[in-house]
């Protein structure tokens, strides 16, 4: 399940048209991306859960084959197209589900309830890229047995540090360090009976998460690889300087089958 709702004011030079996991890097969106690392570990069905300009997300999929393939039509003919050759996302299985332009977190996860199978599945951000290893995190929530697992992480700095010696001699530069503090980073993993601590209004960060902790049912997987959360311009270049770059870490998909 992916939470594709937000207005993303924060980065409104690409969100004033547009919702921000329909923003590019590398010529795809955010959400192509996030799918294809889940695609790399062996999930392939998803919920969209939209709000904000929701009907691109919807347009986007409606038409995936038609931008990714050749394609023959006959004028007049609405019926005619044919579809040439494949793409590597055949097989996946998405459910676009408008969940309210305003409404929160929780609330979308409980409003496409009907759309989940099994008693097991993953919640993630449309908005943020990571090399989490998903098979790792679902072997690690299966073996605690509590309700939820949330994927933890150190964010790098900011800014650079500027080590200092007691008489204020500088010793070092660090450059944007790793910090010591453990920040959610999404890619959570909820039993079906965790719907139970929603409502249609709900914050998923506050009161539902917050519960879990209190009774000792959320457990922390912790994530040493990269992971960046896309909320401003400038994070914006650099995904994508990343992806130009032949160099990006979340693309695990990559080793041996091209993008």
């Amino acid at each position: 399940m992916i939470l594709c709702g937000g207005r993303g004011t924060r980065l409104r030079e690409e969100t004033e048209y547009r919702p921000k996991p329909m923003v590019e890097v590398g010529g795809h969106p955010v959400l192509w991306h996030l799918m294809k690392l889940f695609a790399h570990h062996g999930c392939t069905q998803f919920v969209c859960c939209t709000g904000y300009r929701g009907e691109m997300i919807k347009d986007y999929f409606l038409n995936y084959e038609a931008r990714n393939s050749d394609v023959t039509v006959t004028l007049g003919d609405h019926a005619s197209a044919r579809f040439h050759g494949s793409h590597l996302e055949t097989g996946w299985e998405v459910t676009v589900a408008d969940t309210g332009a305003e409404t929160q977190t929780g609330g979308r996860v409980k409003r496409v309830e009907r759309y989940l199978r099994g008693d097991r599945f993953i919640v993630t951000y449309g908005d943020g890229l990571a090399d989490v290893d998903l098979g790792a995190l679902l072997a690690f929530h299966a073996e605690h047995g509590k309700l939820a697992t949330v994927t933890t992480t150190r964010p790098l700095s900011r800014f650079g540090i500027v080590d200092l010696e007691p008489d204020q001699t500088v010793r070092r530069f660090r450059e944007k360090p790793q910090g010591d503090e453990w920040v959610s980073s999404g890619f959570f993993v909820f039993e079906r009976a965790f719907l139970e601590y929603l409502d249609d209004d709900c914050v998923l960060e506050r009161a539902p998460l917050e519960r879990l902790a209190s009774e000792g049912e959320i457990v922390a997987y912790r994530h040493d690889g990269f992971w960046q959360p896309m909320d401003t311009y400038r994070e914006f270049l650099m995904l994508n300087e990343l992806w130009d770059s032949g160099k990006a870490p979340w693309a695990v998909w990559e080793s041996g089958s091209g993008r």
